[in-house]
């Protein structure tokens, strides 16, 4: 099955590590191309080929400040994604349940082992 382009589906745009770095960034606050560049370590046209498809699936909003272009973070585009994740709550919820009435059954049979000791500490 072939892919979706980066440009055309939030799954497939933030599939690229650089460009989740550049959205965490962006929770921080409004960023021009070149802080972003500067705080990834990439130069200017590899930040700026990122932003653009950033930009092109509406994760970011870009603005004109004199010659420096600034980006935003558009938070609601990522509801896809939180309502894609948010499938998995339940099923998470319960193992953790699972995990923590486990637990709590060792720690209890740990304590009932525990009482069963004769008083000078030898075991049984």
């Amino acid at each position: 099955m072939a892919r979706l382009s980066t440009t055309t589906d939030v799954f497939n745009a933030i599939a690229e590590p650089q460009r989740r770095a550049i959205l965490e960034l962006l929770t921080e606050g409004e960023l021009s191309v070149n802080e972003i560049a500067a705080s990834l370590d990439l130069n200017q046209p590899q930040a700026s080929k990122h932003l653009r498809v950033l930009h092109e699936v509406e994760l970011v909003e870009v603005r004109q400040e004199g010659r420096q272009r600034i980006y935003q973070l558009q938070s609601e585009s990522l509801k896809p994604i939180h309502d894609w994740v948010g499938q998995f709550e339940a099923l998470w919820n319960t193992r953790f349940d699972q995990l923590d009435a486990y637990l709590q059954s060792l720690q209890t049979g740990e304590t009932t082992h525990e009482q069963r000791k004769p008083a000078d500490g030898t075991s049984i």
